[in-house]
């Protein structure tokens, strides 16, 4: 619905940097909740132009001190044309981008495109995120599927057999599983120090860590920005280790896994 709630920023392109523009406008929505002139905040929904990149969206959230008080980064939602979509994938590193990052792929234009575009393109898609939902359908389905989300949902995760895929576009799938508690502090360490060396190649990770509680801890991440940890009471069915999936460029997932038990020995090695 577009009413005198909806506002649109001018003066540029939102995916470019922190957006200092969208940061003072989340802040004049929450002056206007606070004197009444709105109804109380549920949800802002961010749209952006169509090759956006979203990942500096969350890091304008989460980078303001005011911001991150009262938001939370929610859902992340690409479209995907099903006539286009793989040119897309093919010709444009934003629209990898978008497919890395997104939470729910919601293909558009199905019923002009014939059965072998629509499986070509799920393929790709799953290829780049294994652990998106991909969505099809009119849109008043597309909404009844809560494509929006919900608060505290368990991240998809790519289980083993299947450690690494490499897509067409060059961008791989590392899952890393690991049976014994992580040191946390280590972890965060490890974690910081490789976005810090290597965010711009790290289009998203997310996982459940073990760090020896009754319940995991949730990662999720796009390229440089985590969204804050958070700690599940009990494990999902089925799962009992720690598992991290990374949609990486050029990540050697032995050393990837090699570094993360390095930095795990280092408090026995202080100690």
């Amino acid at each position: 619905r577009v009413d005198e709630t909806t506002v649109l920023l001018e003066n540029g392109c939102i995916c470019c940097t922190r957006r200092e523009e969208l940061a003072q406008t989340l802040r004049s929505l929450l002056e206007r909740e606070s004197r009444g002139e709105t109804p109380p905040i549920r949800r802002v929904v961010v749209e952006t132009s169509g090759l956006a990149d979203p990942s500096p969206i969350p890091f304008t959230i989460l980078s303001d001190p005011v911001l991150r008080h009262h938001y939370t980064p929610g859902a992340v939602i690409a479209t995907a044309d099903a006539i286009n979509g793989a040119l897309h994938l093919r010709d444009n590193p934003e629209s990898v981008r978008q497919i890395a990052a997104a939470d729910t792929v919601f293909i558009t234009k199905t019923d002009l495109a014939n059965n072998s575009e629509d499986d070509d393109l799920r393929q790709s898609l799953s290829n780049i995120n294994p652990g998106a939902r991909i969505v099809q359908g009119p849109p008043q389905e597309a909404v009844s599927a809560d494509l929006l989300g919900s608060e505290g949902a368990v991240p998809e995760l790519l289980t083993p057999p299947a450690p690494e895929h490499t897509s067409g576009s060059g961008v791989s799938t590392v899952s890393l599983t690991l049976e014994e508690p992580l040191d946390w502090t280590a972890f965060g360490v490890w974690l910081s120090a490789l976005l810090y060396a290597r965010g711009e190649d790290i289009l998203r990770v997310k996982g459940l860590v073990d760090t020896g509680e009754s319940g995991p801890t949730s990662i999720n991440g796009v390229q440089h920005v985590i969204h804050p940890p958070e700690h599940l009471g009990s494990w999902p069915e089925g799962i009992r280790d720690s598992r991290l999936v990374f949609i990486a460029r050029n990540i050697e997932p032995d050393l990837l896994l090699s570094s993360l038990r390095a930095f795990q020995d280092l408090p026995r090695r202080i100690s």
